[in-house]
């Protein structure tokens, strides 16, 4: 099992904590992920990262399809290839409607399509073997809308870029992991379980199979919460504001995919209270309704060697073929030493 480490700039001042990468590349950790939303960018953290690093991998978790053209995408991934050394990891995904149509003003159009032909247009453009067309459901290169010039040509990429980049995607209802397993080579669930790692690794399997494959390869690296510290109590109500964030806000009422993501691991009593008093406003009684089962079940809470205890499960998985890396979201510098301390 390898490891890996979110990094957050989210904020009103952001910062990028490079000591903490510093020191997970000198703690043996594979890669570091940063993300975006609706503030700063993804890329621009793993350009910084990659330029003060030699041996980690750095990658964007998630680039927002919606925010970029899959050549500019493309142009991106050659971009950091070159600079880095081949050290850059390409995730990508369809975000939400909220920010697709509030903060980009396009349409959201079909997610789990616009991934397939996200990553079909990058490959192509990567693999340099014709000028890049693509005719497809969401996008069409060259463009030949009722509103085209007419003066557009398929052109070739003028960098020779690698196209054994590795693409992830932040794929957990069954749809989108079924897509993960057909064209991607990781996935970056928000949520996942040892106790049920079906749950994710069953559908993505699927898509697998259906592209002539097995999960030989492919790196299921979820996003896992730790808190280290002496009151386990104390570390669970530290992770409880995220979950209930997720469970309860990130979507309507009827269309919640980690509300669901929930009733699949059997909270679903937990999963509709917390939404109900999430959406009714009542955001510390939705976080105080997270049942302390389901954030030991998906998190790490506690002092070090509970930690060091619940591992196991993790690593058992991992070898079994559920899991690849175990990315650590939250985790301070003592959080890291002492995963590493159990698992490199």
């Amino acid at each position: 099992m390898q490891l890996g480490i979110t990094v957050d700039m989210s904020g009103p001042h952001p910062k990028l904590d490079m000591e903490r990468v510093l020191e997970a590349e000198r703690l043996g950790f594979a890669q570091v992920w940063t993300g975006e939303s609706y503030s700063t960018d993804a890329v621009s953290p793993v350009a910084w990262i990659l330029a003060r690093t030699t041996r980690i991998k750095a990658g964007t978790g998630i680039m927002q399809m919606p925010a970029r053209t899959p050549a500019c995408a493309a142009m991106t991934v050659l971009s950091l290839q070159a600079l880095s050394g081949n050290r850059f990891l390409c995730g990508i995904g369809p975000s939400g409607p909220q920010v697709v149509e509030g903060w980009h003003g396009v349409r959201f159009g079909k997610p789990i399509q616009r991934t397939k032909e996200y990553i079909a247009i990058i490959r192509q453009v990567l693999a340099r073997e014709k000028p890049l067309e693509f005719h497809g459901d969401q996008y069409a290169i060259p463009y030949d809308g009722p509103d085209a010039t007419g003066l557009g040509r398929p052109l070739r990429s003028i960098a020779h870029g690698n196209p054994d980049v590795a693409f992830y995607t932040a794929s957990i209802t069954p749809a989108g992991l079924r897509s993960a397993g057909e064209v991607a080579d990781g996935n970056l669930p928000i949520f996942f379980s040892p106790n049920k790692p079906d749950v994710i690794t069953g559908p993505t399997l699927e898509g697998r199979r259906k592209s002539g494959l097995t999960m030989a390869g492919f790196d299921t690296a979820p996003y896992v919460r730790i808190k280290v510290g002496p009151d386990a109590a104390a570390c669970r109500d530290a992770i409880r504001p995220e979950l209930a964030l997720y469970i309860g806000g990130m979507g309507a009422r009827a269309k919640n995919f980690y509300n669901d993501v929930a009733v699949k691991l059997d909270y679903e009593g937990a999963a509709k209270t917390i939404q109900d008093l999430y959406l009714d406003g009542k955001k510390a009684e939705a976080a105080a309704a997270v049942p302390d089962a389901l954030i030991d079940e998906i998190s790490l809470c506690g002092p070090a060697e509970r930690i060091k205890d619940r591992l196991a499960a993790w690593q058992d998985v991992a070898k079994q073929g559920h899991l690849g890396t175990m990315v650590l979201k939250g985790a301070n510098v003592e959080a890291m030493r002492v995963v590493a301390e159990a698992v490199l």
